[in-house]
């Protein structure tokens, strides 16, 4: 499977879960990137962070096989990060996600925008 199917399957979590604001930057074409795919998304609190990283682990899991390599966050939920080696999905509050601003700290990907489902 690429990494764009991944990142695919990684969005489908995310919406499973209503996360709000998914977008995907496209790294891999920026010098010294460290994943073919950022996937973005916001929780509007850290119970909703928190489901919408267990159900891209679950999507990813079932439907690739694929297990997450790197995991951090999950004790603070304020920022979870599942790093799925050529995909990491980012999985914020909101306000934290303002805070870091990953978009412009990666300014020459490609990026993305989901439109939300329905």
């Amino acid at each position: 499977m690429t990494a764009e199917d991944l990142s695919k399957l990684v969005v489908h979590g995310m919406q499973e879960k209503k996360a709000q604001d998914i977008v995907i930057l496209d790294l891999r074409n920026v010098k010294n990137a460290v994943a073919d795919f950022f996937v973005l998304a916001s929780g509007s609190s850290d119970t909703q962070v928190d489901s919408i990283a267990d159900s891209v682990e679950k999507e990813l899991s079932e439907q690739a096989n694929e297990n997450v390599w790197h995991k951090e966050g999950k004790t603070n939920r304020e920022w979870i990060l599942l790093d799925y080696v050529n995909v990491v999905a980012h999985i914020f509050k909101k306000e934290t996600r303002e805070f870091y601003g990953l978009e412009e700290l990666w300014g020459d990907a490609k990026v993305i925008a989901v439109e939300p489902e329905g």
